[in-house]
């Protein structure tokens, strides 16, 4: 028998969380439903949520650990990291994105048959917007 499982919440390690906040609920249209330091401004943890999925982000380090400047070879090291969002309207995502003044590539068809649009979030994590090609 498997272990019921209910969902999945993946833990981003991030060096700026005023940065990476703003990209995931201003950009992506997630809702901080909790944080470290609730109704507080400065946090170190959040859990984000938007139509069912979940994601945490982390602080890197601590305030008072804080390197002024990320480590370049951390986030080369974020490119191995790819998080897969199911997404219906591929290109409207796209278009969103570019409304925005996001980085991004035009959506392409896998191989495999999945219409994909690359972004990278602002830590260098690989988001991945995708649904089956029609």
């Amino acid at each position: 028998m498997a272990i019921e499982i209910r969902g999945m919440a993946p833990l981003l390690q991030v060096f700026d969380m005023h940065t990476s906040i703003a990209f995931y609920r201003d950009v992506l249209g997630f809702e901080v439903v909790s944080t470290s330091n609730p109704g507080e401004e400065r946090f170190g943890w959040a859990l984000l949520k938007l139509n069912g999925v979940e994601l945490m982000l982390n602080t890197a380090y601590e305030d008072d650990e804080r390197p002024p400047v990320p480590d370049p070879a951390r986030i080369a090291a974020h490119d191995d990291t790819a998080i897969y969002f199911g997404c219906p309207e591929v290109d409207a995502a796209y278009a969103h994105f570019r409304a925005r003044g996001v980085t991004v590539k035009e959506p392409k068809i896998a191989h495999y048959g999945m219409k994909q649009l690359y972004v990278s979030d602002p830590d260098g994590y690989n988001l991945c917007f995708q649904w089956p090609a029609r």
